[in-house]
């Protein structure tokens, strides 16, 4: 099926944009995506995009998961001309959107991702769905119910095995429902998220933004911790950006994360 997308959205850019570990390059213009058990393969054209579902599953589905009732063309056009490094981070990252993912997945995921870098977070994750996953599909708790520290320290977690193992059992035996989270203002959310051992505020936002789409929480990690010592002298940018703070957090991430380090950049210019 051919689709038209009249807004910013690029394949390549939400797939390094530190979100999402699950996306596969295919070709030079095909991602694959997947999301709770469904699966999608995306090829960018010179006007349009073919997708490998039908229009039903695109509308319930996919729609919502790349956010495109959401007009960041116009979200970056809002970006004051004063804050120069904003505005230049986010032409360059013009395409990125934040995707609306699995809770589970992500809860697991950013446990994971502390102190590791994109690639090996990518293949601790691959390690669990490889175990407990069906289908190639991320596993579910009751999937994961019967994992051993022995079996997660083979998926490279270290100290993250028992948050895992914390983490999963709450889930399944409904201490939590992830679902119910949706319901809570985005403070009480992320203090609730907080209260599985070894998520802080930084794994709690991102898992807030990524998978409730909380766009006013703009997690700190050290590259965002980075920006605001070096560009903004020490001062929090993102309250003046309310309610798209976790985007323009998005935009920061990836110039900060792929081009500045791919390139060596020292300064926006």
């Amino acid at each position: 099926m051919k689709i038209k997308i009249a807004d910013d959205f690029d394949l390549d850019k939400i797939a390094r944009s530190g979100q999402c570990f699950r996306v596969k390059k295919l070709s030079d213009d095909t991602y694959g995506f997947v999301t709770g058990r469904h699966t999608v393969e995306i090829t960018a054209n010179a006007s349009s995009y073919d997708v490998s579902c039908s229009e039903e599953e695109w509308l319930e589905i996919w729609h919502p998961y790349f956010d495109l009732d959401t007009d960041y063309r116009r979200i970056r056009s809002s970006i004051p001309e004063d804050d120069v490094f904003l505005k230049k981070a986010a032409d360059i990252g013009a395409g990125i959107r934040i995707l609306r993912q699995d809770r589970f997945e992500m809860l697991i995921s950013f446990i994971i991702s502390q102190r590791k870098s994109i690639p090996a977070i990518k293949t601790s994750v691959e390690r669990i769905v490889s175990l407990y996953g069906k289908d190639g599909f991320f596993p579910t708790s009751a999937e994961m119910a019967g994992a051993t520290s022995e079996e997660l320290a083979a998926c490279g977690l270290g100290y993250r095995v028992p948050y895992i193992l914390g983490a999963v059992r709450r889930v399944n035996d409904h201490e939590i429902d992830l679902d119910d989270l949706d319901l809570l203002p985005d403070d009480e959310l992320v203090d609730r998220l907080k209260s599985f051992a070894g998520v802080g505020d930084k794994v709690a936002n991102c898992i807030a933004l990524f998978s409730y789409h909380r766009c006013a929480l703009a997690p700190v990690d050290t590259w965002i911790a980075r920006v605001i010592k070096e560009q903004y002298c020490g001062t929090n940018p993102f309250p003046r950006y309310g309610e798209y703070a976790g985007i323009m957090q998005q935009y920061m991430f990836y110039y900060m994360s792929v081009i500045r380090r791919q390139n060596k950049l020292t300064d926006i210019s």
